[in-house]
Formats: C-alpha cells, sequence, structure tokens
C-alpha cells in the first residue's frame, strides 16, 4: 500500500501551489467583492493545462486522473474557492465527452475546453429537480426532418452556465420513460432559442456565476447527443460520482487554507504577554481542525485512487464529499473563532472562507443524499 505521490504529481502539486499563490490569492477578495467570474484566472489555468486534467493529449489535454485533479483544485481551494469551483465543474464536461463522446464530438470540442481555454457548464438542475434528478422536466424533441433535437425547458442552479460556450444539458427525448427517457445533448453559447436568464446574488461563492438557462424551440444538431438516446441518467450519475470527488477536494483545500490563515495568526497575536498559540484551549482547536482534515483529505484520495484504478467508487464518492463538506465547515468556523472579531471582518480572508465553504454542503448533491447513497451501499439496498 503506498500513499506517496508520482514524480509528476508532485511537481503539479508544486506548480499548483505557487500558482494558488502568486495568480489566484490577490485576487480572490475582489472577485468575491465584486461578484466577477474569475475567466483571467481560468484562462491562466488554460494556459498551464490545468483546463485539461483528466483528457489524453492527442485532443489537447494533459492526461492524467481523478487524483491529479484533486491535487490542483485542493490547492486552488486554499486561496480562492470561486476559481477552484470553477475548474471543478468545468472539468466535468470534458470528461463526459471523453468517455461518452463521438470522436467527431472530441475532435470539435475538446480542444476547445483544454488548450483552447473556454468554459464548460452541465445543466441538470432544474426548479422542479434538485436532489430529484429524475424530476428533469426539460423535453428535447427529434426533429426527422432537419435531424435536429430542439429543446424546451428551464434549468437553474448552473454554475458557469451565463460563461459557457459548450454545455451538457440533460433533456428528455421519451419522456413516456422516465429516466430511461434522458439524454444528454451539447448545446453551444449563441445557439438560437437558448437564453440566460437570471444570475443568482449568492450567500457565498460569488465569483462563481450561478445562472438561470432558459431554451425555447431551442435547435440543436442531432450529432450533439451524448451517447445514445435514453443514456443521460447514466451518464448524469457518473458524472455526478467524479464531480464529488472535486467537492471533496475543494472542501479539503479551504479546510488546509483554514488551517494555515490560523496558525500564522496564532503565532503572531499577542494576548496576555504572549502569542495566544501558548493557550491549550485554540491548540486543542488546531488539533481537532488538523485530524479531521487530514482524514477527510484521505478519504478523497482514495475514492480518487478507486476512480482511477478503474473499481466501483460510488460509496466512496458519497463518503468523501459528504466528510470533507462537513469538515470545511467545522475548520472555517473554528478558524473564524481563532480570529474572534477580526475573523468576522470582511476585511479578512476569513470571512469570505467561512461563506464558501457551506456550498460544499449542498451542491453536487447535498450531505443528506450522500447518507442516502452511502447507506444504502452498506445496507446492500
Amino acid at each position: 500500500m503506498d500513499f506517496s505521490l508520482a514524480r509528476e504529481q508532485e511537481l503539479l502539486k508544486k506548480m499548483a501551489a505557487q500558482f494558488a499563490e502568486n495568480e489566484l490569492e490577490p485576487v480572490a477578495a475582489e472577485i468575491d467583492e465584486t461578484h466577477t467570474f474569475p475567466m483571467e484566472n481560468f484562462q491562466k489555468m488554460a494556459k498551464l493545462g490545468f483546463t485539461g486534467i483528466g483528457v489524453p493529449k492527442e485532443y489537447g489535454g494533459v492526461g492524467g486522473g481523478a487524483v491529479d485533479e484533486v491535487i490542483a483544485v485542493s490547492e486552488f481551494a486554499k486561496k480562492c474557492m470561486a476559481s477552484a469551483a470553477t475548474l471543478s465543474i468545468h472539468l466535468i464536461t470534458p470528461h463526459i465527452l471523453t468517455q461518452f463522446g463521438t470522436e467527431e464530438q472530441k475532435e470539435k470540442y475538446l480542444p476547445r475546453l483544454t488548450k483552447g481555454g473556454e468554459v464548460a457548464a452541465f445543466a441538470l438542475t432544474e426548479p422542479g429537480a434538485g436532489s430529484d434528478a429524475a424530476g428533469v422536466q426539460t423535453k428535447a424533441v427529434y426533429d426527422a426532418e432537419r435531424d435536429e433535437y430542439v429543446l424546451n425547458g428551464t434549468k437553474c442552479f448552473i454554475t458557469g452556465g451565463s460563461r459557457a460556450s459548450v454545455i451538457t444539458v440533460f433533456a428528455l427525448t421519451d419522456p413516456s420513460k422516465g429516466t430511461k427517457g434522458l439524454s444528454a445533448i451539447l448545446v453551444e453559447a449563441g445557439t438560437p432559442g437558448f437564453t440566460v436568464g437570471k444570475i443568482e446574488n449568492k450567500m457565498g461563492l460569488r465569483g462563481s456565476e450561478t445562472a438561470e438557462l432558459i431554451f425555447e424551440d431551442c435547435r440543436v444538431p442531432a450529432s450533439n447527443l451524448v451517447g445514445k438516446p435514453g443514456q443521460g441518467f447514466k451518464i448524469a450519475m457518473q458524472a455526478l460520482d467524479s464531480a464529488r470527488i472535486g467537492t471533496g477536494a475543494q472542501g479539503v483545500g479551504i479546510a488546509e487554507g483554514a488551517i494555515g490563515l490560523s496558525v500564522k495568526y496564532m503565532k503572531e497575536r499577542i494576548q496576555f504577554g504572549k502569542p495566544i498559540a501558548a493557550l491549550q484551549g485554540l491548540q486543542w482547536y488546531i488539533a481537532d481542525m488538523a485530524t479531521k482534515t487530514e482524514a477527510a483529505k484521505w478519504l478523497v484520495y482514495h475514492a480518487a485512487y478507486l476512480h482511477d484504478s478503474g473499481k466501483p467508487f460510488t460509496m466512496e464518492a458519497a463518503m468523501c464529499k459528504m466528510n470533507a463538506a462537513e469538515n470545511a465547515r467545522f475548520a472555517t468556523n473554528l478558524a473564524l473563532q481563532i480570529h474572534g472579531g477580526y475573523g468576522y471582518m470582511h476585511d479578512y480572508p476569513l470571512e469570505r472562507m467561512y461563506r464558501d465553504a457551506k456550498i460544499t454542503e449542498i451542491y453536487e448533491g447535498t450531505s443528506e443524499i450522500h447518507k442516502v447513497v452511502i447507506s444504502r451501499a452498506v445496507l446492500g439496498k
């Protein structure tokens, strides 16, 4: 059993950490304050190959797998959760295309979404279909005469949907079959009948735009169907399993970032004539934060290892995501407490990190949904 990273992964970790410190951290507060999508950060990620993680080199990617994504995303989340989330959620569509796309789709879209620096989005959630993914109502009717699908419906809470060039949209191609009639279809920005609706004003992760997407007689070529008709639910569930590892990485990164800030503050802050690092009560806070975060990290890496090994990982993805998300809230809460009044101030990063951490318990499946997934796996249902 080997818990060490390969040499290439150690180099990736070092590069990601340097990028996060030099490029992401200096603008993280401004991105949050102005609700600005981190497009410039994303373009820089593309130039360094981060947007091509998990995509074969012949399509513009850099290869690697889930472990490599965990490395990059967790390092980014230490400094700027909006940028980390943007990368993590963007990668869902390239990974779907790598696994399920036709050769034509791979050649057309993957270079654009990797080295080309274009953003991708994943559109499953609807006003009536959140945790219940089977409740999707968006329809895609096949027009045989024009060999096109005509989409009608509304998606909500779509991360990066307002900035994406390519969106994987899940729609019913045969409503009579329920989930077996759900399909995945690629829609490009600018397609007639597709408009971006409301941009949500969120509690946290404010630089990562969350949008409403509206489809009104939106026509796309039938060649934009990913996989087979009716394969959409399978594609969505497999994509969510992978995405949950990415969300777990976000949770680990923000927790590690909170610990790092707390250690620095405790060594510098003088109270009662000595650094507060000498206070046992706060030492115990650090011990709890560090232990829980280390455990969360290895749950995430284990799920990523199973993914890369081609082994089942649905339960482990749910475990790592739920655990890392809850720990992110726990760690940022204690870190803010350690910082006292300063931590509560908008000028300090802990206030932003505390707000950002909460979303990891909600998107890519709530903690409650993950408990259902885990319990069913353990009980053999």
